[in-house]
């Protein structure tokens, strides 16, 4: 699948995968005008990239989701190959 750079997803693709940064709804919405930041996750989930979404704490207090690009563990690779075989995928 080739992803267009141009578009909101490829900047989050470009952002995350290609740069390896970790991304949070403000970020995005404040560097790539990305409204809504875990639809274009989802798109990339999709696409087959392993992203992950961390909590934390900011500094002001208030707790955000962190999204980052990662190795894909074990479980879910052998859960893909399951889901292949019974013929879901």
């Amino acid at each position: 699948m080739t992803i267009n750079l141009e578009t909101k997803t490829g900047k989050a693709y470009k952002a995350m995968v290609l740069e390896g940064q970790s991304l949070t709804e403000s970020q995005a919405r404040k560097r790539f005008s990305i409204g809504n930041l875990r639809a274009e996750v989802s798109r990339l989930r999709q696409a087959g990239f392993a992203i992950y979404a961390n909590k934390r704490t900011a500094g002001n207090g208030v707790t955000v989701t962190e999204y980052r690009h990662g190795k894909p563990s074990r479980a879910l690779v052998a859960a893909g190959y399951k889901a292949m075989a019974l013929g879901i995928v």
